[in-house]
């Protein structure tokens, strides 16, 4: 038995905070696995999403006090992996696409009902429908409704005002469903 493998995840962070590297091996050992076939989704790129993983776990122990205790540890470390990915991204000349083969390609046995739910979505008329999307309106859908960030979240990640990001998602939302009602996305 592992030291503080009994410890809720707030509880590590507190411990983290304190410079407990046993504490942050168990955050790490929780949270990884599900954190990199999320961010695998997001890029092609496997080494991409390792140093998005690995530079998330370092901000962890750089500033466990960042999480403020409201809502969930894992939301959380999602949210600083996207958007250690898009930083990451952001400094290659061109942007890397989506690829929803790298999590399509593992067993079924390691996809979680989340995962399935994404990949039916990602491959299924939503997704024809979210990639018939400009960029910039997929960006912000992506990032508000996919990957569960606030709009000040998005808006920091993305390098544009709140206001933009709420235009953008309000119109992605109306384009998605006049493709979706029109049946393009099928054809």
């Amino acid at each position: 038995m592992q030291p503080h493998s009994d410890a809720s995840d707030a509880g590590l962070l507190r411990l983290v905070a304190e410079r407990d590297e046993a504490a942050l091996r168990e955050l790490v050992e929780r949270h990884s696995a599900w954190l990199l076939l999320r961010l695998m989704r997001r890029t092609p790129d496997r080494d991409l999403a390792h140093e998005a993983l690995h530079d998330t776990f370092v901000a962890v122990w750089q500033r466990p006090q960042a999480y403020r205790g409201d809502g969930d540890v894992g939301a959380w470390l999602w949210g600083i992996a996207i958007r250690r990915l898009v930083a990451r991204l952001r400094l290659r000349a061109q942007p890397t696409p989506l690829a929803g083969q790298a999590l399509s390609a593992l067993s079924p046995t390691v996809r979680s009902a989340e995962d399935e739910v994404l990949v039916a979505v990602e491959h299924g008329p939503v997704g024809d429908a979210m990639r018939a999307l400009s960029p910039e309106l997929r960006q912000a859908l992506q990032a508000t409704v996919v990957d569960g960030l606030s709009t000040r979240e998005a808006a920091q990640l993305l390098g544009i005002p709140a206001g933009t990001v709420k235009s953008r998602v309000r119109l992605a939302k109306v384009r998605l469903r006049e493709q979706l009602v029109r049946g393009e996305a099928w054809s």
